[in-house]
């Protein structure tokens, strides 16, 4: 419907269903360097436990985004990083038998 009261029906073509996941992943964040904020995009295929950390270049671990059970699904999950100085992180998910790591460049 336009401004003007106005509408037009249209034929749909193709409908494309997400459905669940077929495996567990863990994308690259972006951006990518970043400063404050980025994005980190996961997705499990079956609920379970999904434990989502961030260490510092050393190893310590400097927060937990996700440490929990979760339905399947693709997801995205915000990373706020305004309290940590500027650096090299790593992020690590892990759900059973998966683990997976990468890294991330904060930059204030």
């Amino acid at each position: 419907m336009d401004f003007n009261g106005n509408y037009e029906y249209f034929e749909l073509k193709d409908l494309v269903e997400i459905g669940a996941p077929e495996k567990l992943g863990l994308s690259q964040n972006y951006p990518n360097p970043f400063n404050s904020k980025t994005v980190i995009n996961w997705q499990i295929p079956k609920s379970a436990f999904v434990s989502i950390k961030i260490y510092d270049i050393c190893g310590r671990e400097v927060y937990t985004l996700i440490n929990e059970h979760i339905e399947s699904g693709y997801y995205s999950t915000v990373f706020d990083a305004s309290n940590l100085a500027s650096g090299v992180y790593y992020y690590r998910m892990i759900s059973g038998n998966y683990s997976k790591t990468e890294k991330l460049l904060l930059v204030k």
